[in-house]
């Protein structure tokens, strides 16, 4: 069986939002240097898919793998027209990859998952029917890990951080697998490496979010593309996240009171540096190093402050050019509409 395979350059971003007779599900899978997997992997993919009894469509972006993984890419889309590719021409990251992907997909439910086979394809239903029941979002748990001791005990020291600065509870921000309504995904761009922070984000949005175990298999083929300098790049993105949560449309807020409270403790050194001044045996204030603390703490409250006015700016012309609002509708009602029930 074969199909035409059609090719989007420049232009197709955008696009695939007026296509006709967009499917209800659509199943985003990042890959990169995958070769032994694609195969195994969409067999099962797409058995679980037509299981469902839902139109559905697969995108696979290829993250610039350098093996075989184009190809056999290729070969499962001329097999199955449910099927789009998007390459990149290079190595650009997972975040990328899923950007690229609900960029080139239309389906009114998303469902996120690796390339690497220890996602099951056959959790897919379970995440579907706990967005029937009104959830947003539906994060995979992977309750029984099959990754090496470091790397887990290193996952659930993040996922706890993670949990306690977003204030979302998830148990596992790192699994890929999960669901989401896409209403929740258009207003988020997502940059570095941002993706594992997608629910912490939709849910700052208003999106109501549940977890529930998955499965998780031991790899078979192929190697992990993550190390131990992940976690320094996890804590960098934890800060980004944070301060684009609580003070994206109020920066002068975070450097204001950072200013305040570093004039507060320069006045406090000139207090101490007046009263010793004033008391044997410290009768000369030029000789005392709180005093040059004082006016070093006060520059630098003074520059916090002039930081947020400067972000204050840099933030209201990027909302106003855009003509990006700072808040989320979830619904408009009319007067006279028909009760819903």
């Amino acid at each position: 069986m074969s199909t035409t395979i059609e090719r989007r350059t420049r232009g197709a971003v955008g696009a695939e939002a007026d296509r006709p007779g967009a499917p209800e599900l659509s199943v985003i899978v990042p890959l990169y240097q995958e070769e032994d997997n694609v195969q195994p992997l969409h067999e099962r993919l797409h058995a679980a898919l037509e299981r469902l009894g839902r139109s559905y469509e697969i995108v696979y972006v290829d993250d610039g793998s350098r093996d075989a993984t184009p190809h056999r890419l290729l070969e499962a889309a001329r097999a199955t027209p449910q099927v789009r590719v998007v390459r990149f021409r290079r190595n650009f990251g997972q975040t990328a990859a899923i950007q690229a992907g609900l960029q080139h997909s239309t389906g009114r439910l998303v469902v996120l998952m690796d390339g690497d086979l220890q996602n099951d394809p056959d959790d897919i239903e379970a995440l579907l029917a706990k967005l029937d029941e009104g959830h947003d979002v539906v994060s995979g748990w992977r309750l029984h890990r099959h990754d090496a001791w470091l790397r887990s005990t290193l996952s659930r020291a993040a996922n706890a951080l993670i949990s306690r600065v977003t204030g979302v509870r998830l148990h596992d921000y790192g699994c890929t697998l999960k669901a989401y309504r896409r209403e929740v995904l258009d207003p988020i761009r997502l940059y570095g490496e941002m993706h594992r922070f997608i629910p912490a984000l939709v849910s700052w949005a208003g999106a109501s979010i549940t977890e529930m175990p998955v499965t998780h298999h031991a790899r078979q083929h192929g190697y992990s593309k993550y190390g131990l300098s992940r976690t320094f790049r996890v804590l960098l993105d934890l800060l980004t996240v944070k301060m684009l949560a609580s003070y994206s449309t109020k920066p002068i807020y975070l450097f204001g009171f950072a200013g305040f409270a570093t004039w507060a403790l320069a006045f406090v050194a000139c207090v101490v540096v007046l009263v010793q001044k004033l008391l044997p045996p410290y009768p000369y204030a030029h000789n005392n190093p709180l005093l040059l603390l004082a006016v070093f703490l006060g520059i630098v409250g003074m520059q916090l402050i002039l930081m947020g006015l400067l972000a204050e700016l840099v933030i209201r012309a990027y909302h106003e050019s855009q003509d990006k609002p700072t808040y989320v509708v979830r619904e408009i009602i009319e007067g006279g509409s028909p009760e819903r029930h």
